[in-house]
């Protein structure tokens, strides 16, 4: 970064920087500085930049991934095994049904529930995944000053201490429309899949499963009534080798390879953290010491046993559950089957 504040214009230029890039770099707007210093100073907002540890590993690997993410919540979070759940913002009452039930459903067996926001499918998934206990993440096409739509102001609120908000565009970005296909490539750049509940022909919903393909993602796409037009879209996808799915089961049982790649980053990264002398090693204490995990130890046996169950047993939340599990499997006490049943290691 300090690099880049001495570079000087022409060597800025042929990086490729644009010549509005290069004149912010070299004229920097005090002000806007001072109003971003002013809400990074307030609790529970970060700064990620593409270098720093805790950047998500999944988004670092996309073609263009954003150079910073400004996440106002919980930017662990960011590292939690994600699903997209979006579609169209004109929803059929059908649509909106599978959408509240499949986020529902994935949060308790421990996914976390990302998506774009916007009216209809995506605030119906944000609504179920909070509703369930469970971490969700909005990405947002304005900065995070700003929530759009306005409606989605409610949810947004929950979101922000349920989960995060993030946005790779800087504070007082207003909603233009060439925001929001950029935003999309966040949406599948941080899952490990996308799941289209209901779109049109026309849908933006479309741009995004397209740029989770590209990305090497898995396309899920609900099937519909051949008179509805919002399955036009999901139709399409599937004849363009989407897989069709009816339950969750369909997904889960898809993204066990993916999910154990991510927990392998996840795996390096805390031993690498735990190794730096610098760095508290709090991360390897003792797990079973807390009585959450310890109660959670003792509900899980040598059969596979789903979250619902563990839920009921100990009385602890999806979140917490979602969570704990992953230190767990992390630390090799605890197996993910691909169902999403876990059993002792």
């Amino acid at each position: 970064m300090s690099a880049a504040v001495s570079a000087n214009g022409r060597d800025l230029s042929r990086l490729g920087l644009s010549d509005a890039a290069v004149a912010a770099i070299a004229n920097p707007n005090e002000a806007k500085i001072e109003a971003d210093l002013h809400w990074l100073a307030q609790p529970n907002h970060h700064l990620l930049c593409w270098d720093d540890d805790a950047y998500p590993v999944l988004l670092r690997r996309i073609d263009n991934p954003p150079a910073v993410l400004y996440v106002d919540g919980d930017p662990g979070c960011l590292w939690q095994p994600q699903i997209a759940v979006i579609g169209t913002r004109n929803p059929t009452a059908g649509g909106l049904d599978h959408a509240r039930d499949f986020a529902s459903t994935l949060a308790r067996q421990g996914m976390t529930i990302t998506s774009g926001l916007a009216s209809g499918i995506d605030t119906a998934a944000h609504r179920a995944a909070l509703d369930a206990g469970a971490l969700t993440i909005a990405v947002n096409g304005t900065g995070l000053d700003q929530v759009y739509p306005n409606s989605s102001r409610a949810v947004a609120n929950r979101i922000r201490s349920q989960g995060a908000m993030i946005s790779e565009l800087p504070l007082g970005s207003p909603p233009r429309p060439q925001n929001f296909p950029a935003r999309n490539r966040i949406i599948s750049g941080l899952s490990l899949a996308v799941l289209v509940i209901e779109a049109g022909l026309n849908s933006g919903t479309l741009i995004t499963a397209r740029k989770a393909a590209e990305q090497g993602r898995d396309v899920f796409a609900l099937p519909g009534s051949l008179n509805n037009p919002m399955a036009k879209g999901c139709h399409r996808l599937i004849r363009e080798g989407a897989r069709l799915v009816e339950t969750t089961a369909d997904i889960m049982q898809e993204l066990g390879p993916v999910a154990a790649e991510l927990q392998m980053e996840i795996r390096q990264r805390l031993d690498l953290a735990d190794e730096a002398p610098e760095k508290p090693k709090g991360i390897k204490q003792d797990l079973l010491d807390d009585p959450d995990y310890q109660a959670l130890w003792e509900v899980i046996g040598f059969d596979p046993k789903p979250m619902d169950t563990m839920i009921d047993q100990t009385g602890l939340s999806a979140r917490e559950i979602s969570s704990m599990l992953l230190m767990m499997e992390l630390k090799g006490m605890v197996k993910k089957q691909v169902n999403g049943h876990y059993v002792r290691a």
